[in-house]
């Protein structure tokens, strides 16, 4: 598709059980850029329950720009957007839709 194609990484602060706030580092699995177009993906095998989900959005949720951020699953499943902007699509849709990235 002609993308340029790097792993992210999105620093985020947290608290821990002793109230200290400690710096940790979220991955994001491809950024994809194309000219003045950006994607940020995160894959994942399955997504059985909301604390997978939160998993992979995790990094997703914590980036400061708007450009569209994607989370594709190796399993059947509609086109979702969610509250947060997110979209979810399969691996199927991903690879074989025309603009999958678009949708």
């Amino acid at each position: 598709m002609g993308f340029n194609v790097d792993v992210g990484v999105v620093p985020i602060q947290r608290r821990t059980e002793e109230d200290r706030r400690v710096r940790v580092q979220l991955e994001v699995d491809f950024v994809c850029n194309l000219g003045s177009k950006r994607y940020y993906i995160q894959s994942a095998y399955r997504m059985p329950d909301e604390d997978k989900f939160r998993q992979e959005e995790a990094s997703l949720r914590n980036i400061g720009d708007s450009f569209k951020k994607i989370i594709i699953v190796g399993e059947e499943t509609p086109i979702i957007r969610t509250e947060t902007g997110t979209t979810i699509m399969s691996i199927y849709d991903f690879l074989l839709k025309e603009n999958s990235l678009e949708q």
